[in-house]
């Protein structure tokens, strides 16, 4: 045994978003990725949902920038929640200047 410390996905995912800076989103995909579990999009959300509310989870959105439909209060809640950080989406419930917005510091 190296001595090293076992890190799950969930704690990395959880050191991750910490990190998400509040003008920024970040995919599913992109998180597992930097994560080291590139196709670990599924679990992504799976944690996202049960994560600790004091996580940016509203910055969590999918690989075209669309809104999480699974979102707690739903997709209008998580638009509000990204125009307090600056964040506009379109009507279609798309980040606007996603290209400019994602988070993807290790990609």
């Amino acid at each position: 045994m190296s001595g090293l410390p076992i890190v799950s996905l969930r704690d990395k995912v959880y050191e991750l978003m910490a990190q998400l800076p509040e003008d920024k989103v970040t995919t599913y995909g992109d998180l597992a990725a930097m994560a080291g579990y590139p196709y670990a999009a599924r679990q992504v959300g799976q944690i996202a949902h049960g994560g600790p509310i004091s996580l940016p989870w509203h910055r969590l959105v999918n690989a075209k920038g669309g809104l999480a439909t699974g979102f707690p209060d739903g997709q209008e809640s998580q638009r509000q929640l990204l125009k307090q950080d600056g964040i506009i989406c379109d009507e279609s419930y798309r980040v606007v200047d996603f290209d400019e917005r994602r988070w993807r510091p290790r990609l």
